[in-house]
């Protein structure tokens, strides 16, 4: 992959903490690491990545002169999308910093660029699927209504659910649907799923379905957790009919993309009780609106889209980087190479 005699120049487009940038340095003898955390976003929390920054005339110039050495970027230059060839020409491989960038890459163009891309996938899958478990306490032991009754000094006693014995149906038993899965069964939940790639056969799930059977998965379900990329194929995935098939009262929560979910269709389920429940941590317009239902729904747990950040989060990317970027230099194989054709 490497072919060059000069030292491999590697950019870090985002923000990472000094003993990070250390370790990406010591990964690869043959490479340059151009670190300039001045003329990168200011972290707003731990492992932001999606902060914007505007730069001085001469903050863009050097940034530019950055970006047209680089053979690497780690993680997007989140200025520079629509024009990424051009101004850092030489770049041959980025890493990003999420899983889910298929939309992105195509809303671009640069799927069509013939620079490789490779996913986060994986990094994200624990504290995805411990919010799920978050998710499905929270209506289970009725937190709203506990909350309700403190802010009313109010003590009135009452049953909740238990989730043993209970049945999670995971849409998308991939890395992060998979973690789901292994927590789940850990709560005492039956675990049934389904993927496209067909059976894991993995002792954490109990029962399978093919994707044709979409609805029958739907059907047998207490909690339904989405975990599936966001692709032509998976827009809209959950619409008004899946809603209705679901058990009156069943809870959904979604750790996949927004519009994989029929938003109109999702709050009609919600108002008439046909859901439960509902735990979001992404919706169709990102931010939500402030004039959206949602925020005020008793029966939603609404989650900034950051179910999947955590304070672990750049020591696992990292991770993930060194690992490619030793696989880079010695012209292996990478981990996490996007599909183009998938999507993901």
């Amino acid at each position: 992959m490497t072919g060059r005699g000069a030292p491999l120049q590697v950019l870090i487009a985002s923000y990472l903490e000094p003993e990070h940038v250390t370790r990406i340095r010591e990964a690869g003898p043959e490479t340059e690491v151009l670190y300039e955390p001045s003329l990168l976003p200011t972290p707003r929390y731990a492992a932001d990545h999606y902060n914007t920054i505007q730069r001085s005339r001469d903050g863009e110039r050097r940034w530019r002169e950055h970006l047209a050495r680089a053979d690497v970027l780690f993680d997007f230059d989140h200025g520079h999308f629509d024009d990424l060839p051009t101004v850092a020409p030489r770049v041959r491989w980025v890493q990003a910093t999420s899983a889910g960038i298929g939309q992105l890459l195509r809303r671009t163009g640069l799927d069509r660029s013939d620079i490789v891309f490779t996913t986060a996938s994986g990094v994200h899958a624990v504290p995805l699927a411990e919010f799920a478990a978050l998710a499905m306490l929270y209506f289970a032991k009725q937190v709203p209504r506990l909350l309700l009754q403190q802010r009313e000094h109010r003590w009135e006693r009452f049953a909740g659910r238990e989730l043993r014995g209970r049945t999670v149906a995971i849409v998308g038993l991939g890395k992060i649907g998979m973690e789901v899965a292994r927590v789940s069964r850990a709560l005492g939940l039956r675990v049934t799923g389904m993927r496209r790639g067909g059976p894991v056969a993995d002792p954490a799930v109990d029962a399978e379905r093919p994707p044709g059977e979409l609805r029958e998965l739907l059907a047998d379900a207490d909690y339904v957790v989405l975990a599936v990329p966001h692709t032509a194929e998976t827009e809209g995935l959950i619409g008004a009919a899946e809603l209705s098939v679901m058990q009156r009262g069943a809870v959904l929560v979604n750790i996949a993309r927004g519009k994989v979910v029929d938003e109109p269709g999702l709050i009609e389920a919600l108002r008439s009780g046909q859901l439960g429940g509902a735990a979001l941590d992404v919706f169709a317009q990102e931010p939500l609106p402030p004039d959206s239902p949602l925020w005020d729904m008793p029966n939603v747990l609404v989650n900034p889209h950051s179910a999947s950040t955590a304070d672990s989060e750049n020591a696992k990317l990292t991770d993930l980087f060194c690992e490619n970027l030793r696989r880079y230099l010695a012209d292996q194989p990478l981990l996490n190479v996007f599909d183009r054709e998938r999507g993901y």
